[in-house]
């Protein structure tokens, strides 16, 4: 393999920082441990960022797209056009994460890695990996070539973020069939049946599913030499967009910016990324645990307590981006309320 960047050990996280964050949360005008997860969150920011106070105003989001020679097997409810449509709507500014990023005051990176039908639109990154990944049903999905160029694809993305000052980097995906994908690498990394995975993605039937639990259960004996084999698996099995979101995990945890991890798919690119490169867990914080079954499983094996739990299933970075005013009110409360010293108010008795 061409230069591993992938397995560079992460930032390390500031301790004494984190160590007076936490000194501060004990400090602050109510009784320890009242605020749940949001002190637990401000205290990890803190080490990351390298302060007792975090913040995390600015945001990027990046949207990976690819399409998946899998889907001529059946197994989605939507045809492959939607994902070229989507990405005109992601620029146009109609998508949902259009639409947050706007509320967030968040930069928008929208990079598209291939396309069936090739695509020139302002505004989208095209790099052209292919027209789209082979079916994984007959074959790889990926070359080596192709999935060395989509992880850089998702580390460059994370640069163009640092450069601008990036406090918080969050990850979408756009690609019909990718739930596909990402059930497949997930089922193959975990050693887990399809049936316990596999759900209805954008909308498929339960006899859709069941047609898709037996598309990936043969692939996964095609590709058996793969198992638990975090590259590999991802190479024969995932998706471009998959590939980047691996690649984006890692640079942010290497360049030292906090990254909020959305659904199902992000989820398991997240779980790649950790299987490649364990150093990396510390600086991934989740979103929410989505209507997904697989989700369920795989923030578990991550030992991941997501944000929000709304039912969400829609991807494209969403659920992330509506956790982001928690992490920011998380911030706010730790930055902003009085310790009892200044506040005048009695503490417990040591």
């Amino acid at each position: 393999m061409s230069n591993a960047w992938w397995l560079a050990p992460a930032r390390e996280v500031n301790r004494e920082s984190r160590d007076q964050a936490l000194a501060r949360q004990q400090q602050l005008t109510k009784p320890a441990g009242s605020l749940g997860q949001l002190e637990a969150v401000a205290v990890r920011l803190a080490g990351l960022q390298g302060r007792e106070q975090p913040t995390v105003e600015d945001v990027w989001i990046a949207i990976f797209a690819g399409d998946h020679g899998v889907v001529a097997e059946g197994v989605s409810a939507y045809p492959q056009a939607v994902t070229g449509q989507m990405l005109h709507n992601f620029i146009m500014g109609g998508a949902a994460i259009s639409v947050l990023a706007r509320q967030l005051s968040a930069q928008l990176d929208v990079v598209d890695l291939g396309t069936v039908a090739p695509l020139d639109l302002p505004g989208v990154l095209h790099l052209n990996l292919g027209a789209g990944t082979a079916n994984f049903a007959q074959t790889e999905a990926m070359t080596q070539d192709q999935l060395e160029r989509a992880l850089q694809a998702g580390r460059d993305s994370v640069l163009r973020a640092s450069a601008k000052g990036c406090q918080l980097f969050i990850g979408g995906e756009m690609g019909i069939g990718n739930t596909t994908a990402a059930s497949a690498v997930a089922c193959s990394l975990l050693e887990c049946p399809a049936s316990l995975l596999v759900g209805p993605g954008t909308g498929l039937d339960a006899q859709g599913i069941s047609h898709k639990v037996r598309v990936i259960e043969q692939a996964l004996q095609l590709h058996a030499a793969h198992a638990q084999d975090p590259l590999g698996s991802l190479r024969a099995l995932g998706g471009f967009e998959v590939a980047a979101l691996v690649g984006a995990y890692l640079a942010c945890a290497q360049q030292g910016i906090a990254a909020l991890v959305d659904g199902f798919i992000c989820t398991v690119a997240a779980l790649v990324a950790v299987r490649i490169n364990s150093s990396c867990r510390e600086w991934l914080f989740f979103g929410h645990r989505g209507a997904e079954p697989g989700h369920r499983h795989v923030l578990e094996a991550l030992h991941a307590e997501p944000l929000l739990e709304l039912g969400l299933r829609l991807g494209e970075g969403s659920g992330a981006a509506l956790a982001v005013p928690l992490l920011r009110m998380a911030c706010e409360l730790h930055n902003g309320m009085a310790t009892f010293a200044e506040a005048a108010v009695a503490d417990r008795p040591a």
